[in-house]
């Protein structure tokens, strides 16, 4: 099992943050998705640009404060939480990723995997939130 945090803060309000995090129906800003298949209010599917598809769960959402879920497809399983917080200048995520490979031989390679995967989504975050 991996575990990465990471947090960043935007100069945006906290509610602007959320809504640009927790959208479903408007992820165009992720560069690494093709779509989300929204199956009902607490279970949906990403679909990578190269057609991987991970199923996720939402276990606890307290908008505009704390949203987590479950995740799993071929590769691994884990769970996700994203903590918002109003800061002086704005706001801040920090967001906790806990990952397990199923393949032994890819557990190695996991850490450097979620730094990557999480380093790119503050990136297209950020580029989405200047935007508006």
């Amino acid at each position: 099992m991996a575990t990465s945090q990471v947090a960043a803060e935007f100069s945006c309000p906290v509610e602007t943050l959320w809504h640009t995090v927790t959208d479903l129906e408007h992820t165009g800003w992720r560069s690494d998705l093709a779509r989300v298949e929204i199956l009902d209010e607490s279970r949906f599917v990403e679909h990578t640009r190269n057609g991987y598809a991970t199923c996720f769960t939402v276990t606890a959402r307290e908008a505009p404060r704390f949203w987590a879920f479950t995740m799993e497809n071929g590769n691994m399983s884990g769970a996700w939480e994203g903590h918002f917080e109003e800061t002086a200048n704005g706001s801040r995520l920090v967001c906790t990723e806990t990952v397990t490979a199923k393949c032994w031989w890819m557990r190695p390679f996991v850490p450097g995997y979620l730094k990557r995967q999480q380093a790119l989504y503050l990136e297209d975050l950020r580029r989405a939130l200047s935007s508006k």
